[in-house]
Order: structure tokens, then sequence, then C-alpha cells
């Protein structure tokens, strides 16, 4: 079972708003709180978001080596749809509308979204393809 993740970041305010956000509306709760942190807790695991004084780069880049995008399990399809809705308010936006909600596959029923500092994450709600 996954313990943790931690995601440096070069916005902690701007990464509480869009992580926060989202992971509250899956269900996460606020866990720990610290001068350059925040987390949220699901379960044993939780998510960290980081504004690290050791950062060697001032923005994330999901096509380079390390963390592409995360994927979280939906409930259903409307609720991808209401939370589509109301990403643009905290710094999230929709990646591939010509294709949403199937980009990943007819079989697939999922959002694609993109913070400001180039977070991906998908919300899957229906995915037959047999990847999880």
């Amino acid at each position: 079972m996954l313990h943790h993740i931690e995601i440096w970041v070069p916005d902690l305010e701007r990464a509480t708003v869009s992580f926060g956000w989202l992971l509250e509306a899956l269900g996460h709760t606020p866990f720990q709180s610290w001068g350059n942190g925040r987390s949220w807790r699901l379960g044993a695991t939780y998510l960290v978001v980081e504004q690290s004084p050791t950062l060697t780069a001032g923005e994330h880049d999901r096509c380079r080596p390390g963390l592409n995008h995360l994927a979280f399990h939906v409930e259903d399809p409307g609720t991808v749809d209401a939370l589509v809705a109301e990403a643009p308010q905290h710094g999230w936006s929709l990646m591939f509308p010509d294709r949403h909600p199937h980009a990943g596959g007819e079989q697939t029923y999922a959002a694609y979204l993109e913070n400001t500092d180039g977070f991906e994450v998908e919300l899957v709600a229906i995915d037959a393809s047999g990847r999880d």
C-alpha cells in the first residue's frame, strides 16, 4: 500500500488552492500543515505539497523524467462532470477538451486536468481497458 506522495511545488498558496480543493472533493481531509507545506489524508495514505527551499527549478514539466500525473478513482461520470465544471475556479484547466471525456479511449470516462503550475491529474470514473 502506498504510504505517501510528496510533490514539491513552486508556490505553496497556489498548490494549496488547487490540490486542497481537489483532494477534499475526493474525500481526503487536511492532515498536516507547516510553514512550507500541507498534506491531506485518505485512509492510511496522504499527499503532501511542499515549497522546499532547496528547489532547483521554478516550474514542473510533466514531460521530463519524473512524475507525469496522478490518477484518482472517481465515483461516477456525474462526479467527473461536476469536478470538471468547478475546476477552473480552483486553478485547474481541462486538457484535451476535444476528446473529453474519452481522451483515454472510448471505454474510459475520465477527465485530465492541469493546474497553473503544470501538474496533471486524471479523474477516472470508468475504465474498462483493464488498466485498473
